[in-house]
């Protein structure tokens, strides 16, 4: 009976660290990513290049301005840090540095499509919407 309840005390405290590392570990990883890019987009002028794109296309800039009025509390997360933590959950990690090394190098609209059906197709109606209104705040300041 001792040996049991070592084990089961083993177990429960191996879950705990487990769900601990998941937790913070993620966290780390998500504050880490969003860092890398926002000084990236900064730094090389891409931001800019990325606001006079959207403004250029109107079907993009509707598609972004469904955020526009949207209530953020209702949302799944208000911050491109959340945002960050979501999309870690939905894609793993060699996915986001591929879809960045893409963009880096320009995408056709094929490609671009591809990415937009392939994200949709991982987030939820209020994830995608949450998404909209954190771009439409930061481009449209």
């Amino acid at each position: 009976m001792k040996a049991f309840k070592i084990l089961i005390g083993t177990v429960v405290v191996l879950a705990l660290i487990g769900f601990g590392v998941y937790h913070f570990g993620t966290k780390f990883i998500a504050d880490e990513v969003m860092g890398q890019v926002a000084v990236e987009l900064e730094a090389s002028g891409d931001l800019e290049a990325i606001k006079q794109e959207v403004q250029n296309d109107p079907e993009l800039r509707a598609f972004i301005e469904e955020g526009k009025n949207v209530d953020s509390s209702k949302l799944p997360f208000q911050t491109k840090e959340e945002a960050t933590r979501v999309l870690l959950k939905k894609f793993d990690l060699n996915e986001i540095n591929d879809l960045q090394i893409q963009a880096r190098q320009g995408m056709t609209a094929e490609q671009q499509q591809a990415l937009f059906n392939k994200i949709q197709s991982r987030l939820t109606d209020e994830e995608m919407l949450a998404l909209k209104a954190l771009a439409y705040k930061e481009l449209f300041k």
